[in-house]
């Protein structure tokens, strides 16, 4: 269940954001109740929309409905692997080679959309937009800085990366 007023962040894009690495069921609970802000939040991704007011009844009769489809589909939540790293974004854990990676919030969202966009170079405007947010996209020091910490933690070799690779002059992908 996700509010649309969020105090830090805007809920459409968090359902998109969501989109890119989950199929959870997402329920929409808004006090915006005119058909644009429905259309937006079912066209980002959202599996239903419910107005405030609403009687708890109809609440728990979505939240059934919704676990009902997703009972009928066996997707499971995605885990994403390279070599020995493995990232369960349902679990939001990071394993190397089985053991528990701790990663600090920044860390862990920065691996995750890479992980999201895996193959594909992520430019450091794009990177510093969607992990620090817009006021951030000339500081192109923050990305280089992380990438080092998640070398550090993730690559057997920090200095001769496999799967966390720059892209001179562009910004960074990982690859599989």
């Amino acid at each position: 269940m996700l509010d649309l007023a969020l105090p830090d962040g805007d809920g459409i894009e968090l359902v998109r954001s969501m989109r890119d690495w989950s199929s959870s069921p997402i329920l929409v609970l808004s006090a915006r109740g005119e058909e644009k802000d429905k259309i937006q939040a079912l066209d980002a991704g959202a599996d239903d929309y419910l107005t405030k007011p609403f009687g708890v009844g109809e609440l728990l009769a979505r939240v059934r409905a919704l676990a009902w489809r997703r009972g009928r589909n066996d997707a499971s939540e995605p885990v994403f692997r390279v070599s020995d790293i493995e990232v369960d974004f349902s679990s939001r854990r990071v394993k190397r080679a089985g053991q528990p990676v701790h990663l600090t919030p920044i860390e862990y969202r920065l691996l995750t959309l890479l992980a999201a966009n895996a193959g594909r170079v992520m430019t450091h405007r794009q990177i510093l937009r969607e992990v620090w947010g817009p006021a951030f996209v000339e500081r192109e020091h923050y990305t280089r800085i992380y990438m080092v910490h998640l070398r550090r933690k993730l690559e057997a070799d920090p200095a001769q990366p496999r799967f966390l690779l720059t892209e001179t002059a562009v910004g960074y992908q990982l690859v599989r």
